[in-house]
């Protein structure tokens, strides 16, 4: 992009601040600081409890740069987070973070402004280094991979680098709470934003490994297991919340006809699949799973392969209006197979003190029903799916 303004200009048109987390790295954080400066005074810088000279490099720089001092180290996340807090207080919409380690150059920065001018929408840029250069430590280019891999799996999109500090992130469309505050927080942080819409993308940048100068905080085994565990968390988010939830958004915006005409009858997928795709949905709706029906049958398509519209349409057959006969019917069938009967209506069925008291039994009916009703409905629709497709043949 051709521009006759400044990046410094530019920086203040986008409303841009530089946060800059800092711990330990006297050797090079006048160099940073001063490389950033030449720049742009929109600087906010987060002494994460140092017990270095940091405190006493950052007297220099009173007049000149937003200081937050922690009294003690608690991670380079929950620092990133008092930045951003910060940074909205202070009204800004955008922000870059860069380490203070000294591997990254501040004229770099030309690079996410001119990314962002030529964005329509929010996005959040990383910075991505050239992990083969003979500079960057081999445990470095490995943890990218690692890294990489799992940000692909939790959220489809494919990056060269996952694990650069880095970044521009916009203000206002960050998640307003997180679950981790050390060096996992970058991950946490870009899948999550990935999952709130925003674009995620890299953008090529220069990168600086001076091993006399930088000093690394990050502790292999410690901190491989916090990422190895916040992994985890994401993969059980994805399937159980972040699926479910995007699909249901996606299913709501389609009329009766175009689901029909799109995944009942004119879907690749075979009668048997659509047949297995509704046993399942019956199942899920009448199984007592309260409150996770649409979390499980989503997840459960999803993992066998099957037609998830569908599945998630039949799981609908316990809306309000049908859970007095779902449940009248599962107090039947249970009553059935338990020694005990429990004395029902129709007419009472609702009471949930009854129903408490005679649980077992309607768990025991429940799941029997549930899959009384999905052989009945998957063979059923079996049948007419199968005659439908000869007929169209």
């Amino acid at each position: 992009m051709t521009t006759n303004i400044s990046l410094t200009e530019r920086i203040d048109k986008l409303n841009i601040c530089v946060i800059i987390p800092t711990y330990n790295n006297h050797k090079t954080l006048n160099r940073v600081l001063d490389g950033v400066l030449a720049i742009t005074s929109k600087v906010i810088v987060i002494n994460d409890g140092a017990t270095d000279t940091t405190p006493e490099i950052l007297k220099n720089y009173t007049d000149k740069i937003t200081q937050i001092h922690l009294p003690q180290n608690k991670g380079k996340g929950n620092a990133l987070q008092v930045g951003f807090r910060k940074a909205l207080e202070l009204g800004y919409d955008h922000a870059i973070t860069i380490d203070s380690d000294g591997q990254h150059f501040p004229e770099d920065m030309e690079v996410f402004v001119q990314a962002l001018e030529e964005s329509d929408e929010d996005v959040l840029l990383i910075g991505s280094r050239n992990m083969e250069h003979d500079s960057v430590p081999k445990k470095s280019s490995f943890g990218n991979r690692f890294s990489s891999f799992w940000f692909w799996f939790e959220t489809g999109i494919k990056l060269n680098d996952t694990q650069s500090g880095y970044r521009l992130y916009p203000l206002h469309a960050l998640p307003k709470k997180f679950f981790t505050n050390k060096f996992e927080f970058e991950i946490e942080i870009i899948v999550r934003t990935a999952w709130n819409g925003v674009p995620v993308k890299n953008i090529p940048i220069q990168v600086l490994y001076d091993p006399n100068e930088r000093v690394s905080h990050f502790r292999p085994f410690k901190d491989f297991t916090r990422i190895s565990i916040l992994n985890t968390v994401l993969v059980i988010l994805l399937f159980v919340y972040i699926k479910p939830r995007d699909f249901i958004r996606n299913f709501k915006k389609k009329s009766f006809k175009v689901f029909l005409r799109e995944d009942l009858f004119s879907t690749q997928d075979t009668a048997l699949t659509k047949a297995q795709s509704i046993a399942l949905g019956v199942f899920c709706g009448i199984a007592p799973f309260w409150g996770f029906q649409t979390a499980i049958v989503i997840t459960t398509a999803v993992l066998l392969r099957l037609n998830k519209p569908l599945a998630f349409a039949f799981s609908n057959v316990s809306i309000p209006p049908m859970i007095p006969l779902v449940v009248y019917g599962s107090l039947k069938v249970g009553s059935l197979f338990v020694e005990k009967e429990a004395s029902f209506t129709l007419a009472d069925t609702f009471d949930f003190s009854q129903l408490k008291e005679h649980l077992f039994q309607y768990l025991v009916g429940s799941f029997i029903l549930a899959i009384g009703m999905a052989i009945v409905f998957g063979v059923g629709s079996y049948l007419v799916l199968s005659h439908r497709g000869k007929n169209r043949g």
